[in-house]
């Protein structure tokens, strides 16, 4: 058997502070830095949509943070097609720790049930998966993800490419120079202790 190439922690970190993301594809590690980048906003126009509203009310998880992040990663990367390899999960699992990588987990009386997991690098979070084994999972993360990053006064939830499921929480596209605009404004500091 032999040992899985892992990024290194300062490459990866690097390339996030040049808005630069891997992915993998057929074991070949590629670098991203589209054009429109997607971006969840932290402010008012943060969108809860109505049916989640009410998911919300009935409490169905319990919302933990950094409690499995392997099994986060591992579930994300559970997928028949999938760029999360296992490169991916051990330069990500590394990146957790040192500090850098989280993960938001909801867990219910069966186990872990869905989360997300991303990079925190100054007052920048670049989100980089989620799953859900029961409905509404991911979704309740990424609500308790903003509200996290909110309390810590984040300037940027990026999530790298815009989706349809995104648009619904105010998920937007902006052009590659006014996201390194924001990017730049939230890493002010960024060698302070990680969160």
């Amino acid at each position: 058997m032999r040992a899985v190439e892992r990024i290194p922690p300062h490459v990866l970190l690097g390339a996030y502070t040049e808005g630069v993301f891997p992915m993998s594809e057929d074991g070949e590690i590629l670098w991203f830095s589209p054009l429109k980048r997607g971006l969840i906003p932290l402010d008012g126009r943060f969108h809860i949509p109505h049916g989640l509203k009410r998911v919300l009310r009935k409490q169905p998880f319990e919302v933990r943070r950094n409690s499995a992040f392997r099994q986060v990663i591992e579930s994300c990367g559970a997928r028949n097609e999938t760029w999360i390899d296992d490169a991916i999960i051990e330069s990500y699992v590394q990146l957790h720790e040192i500090g850098f990588a989280h993960s938001v987990e909801c867990w219910d009386g069966d186990g872990l049930q869905g989360g997300l997991y991303g990079v925190s690098l100054g007052r920048a979070f670049f989100g980089e998966s989620m799953f859900s084994l029961k409905t509404d999972a991911s979704k309740v993360a990424l609500v308790h993800l903003v509200e996290w990053l909110r309390e810590e006064q984040y300037l940027l939830l990026d999530t790298q490419w815009m989706t349809d499921h995104l648009r619904q929480f105010g998920g937007e596209e902006i052009p590659r120079e006014e996201y390194l605009t924001i990017l730049n404004e939230a890493l002010e500091g960024i060698y302070e202790e990680p969160l």
